[in-house]
């Protein structure tokens, strides 16, 4: 509890350094958020360079509305909230229907990679979930675009291999062939941090 309340104070510490004009404290939050904020719209927009914008124009939405946020909220409460926002406003504006339910921030903390990596509760394992949610991303953004985008809407959209067919106008056998072929891809790029001998002696506890 003392490290979430730690956590808590920095965050809102950087937020008063922001609203003084320190703008690299701003910098220090989307560094530290951008990862998260990125997986919540992934689970609202597929494509992942799309999803990487809006992601983008959540972060400048708040930034320009730094100014009213007042602490009554964690500040990742807050910035969850524009997020959610901003990709159902980017939906709408391309004449896209988004869902009718918005996504819990407590289910949003999860990183949907097919890991379903949770927040940690020591430093250590917080510094090795960013790790790993860092390699799956580049991971996923190295992939062919049909890989890309099968994956996207299997593990982040949760649609069926029929729906995914359907939405890439190609045979469910081709479908369940690039979902592997791209899993194999994301394990190929963990397997570094897995094989190392802190990541075992966590993954056995």
């Amino acid at each position: 509890m003392a490290e979430v309340e730690l956590a808590q104070d920095l965050d809102l510490d950087l937020v008063r350094r922001v609203q003084r004009g320190d703008s690299a404290a701003f910098d220090l939050l989307v560094r530290k958020y951008q990862h998260r904020i990125a997986a919540l719209i992934g689970r609202y927009i597929a494509d992942w360079s799309e999803c990487q914008d809006v992601a983008q124009e959540a972060f400048l939405r708040a930034y320009r509305a730094i100014g009213n946020f007042r602490g009554d909220a964690q500040f990742y409460t807050w910035l969850h909230r524009i997020a959610v926002n901003t990709a159902k406003n980017h939906l709408m504006a391309h004449k896209r229907r988004p869902p009718t339910d918005d996504i819990d921030i407590g289910d949003a903390e999860q990183f949907e990679s097919g890991l379903r990596l949770r927040n940690n509760d020591t430093p250590e394992r917080e510094l090795m979930r960013q790790q790993l949610e860092q390699t799956v991303m580049r991971a996923v953004e190295a992939l062919p675009d049909e890989l890309r985008l099968a994956i996207t809407l299997r593990e982040v959209d949760g649609l069926s291999y029929e729906e995914i067919a359907q939405r890439m106008d190609c045979p469910i056998g081709t479908v369940r062939s690039r979902i592997f072929r791209a899993r194999e891809a994301i394990d190929v790029g963990l397997q570094p941090l897995m094989d190392t001998p802190s990541t075992r002696e966590r993954v056995a506890r």
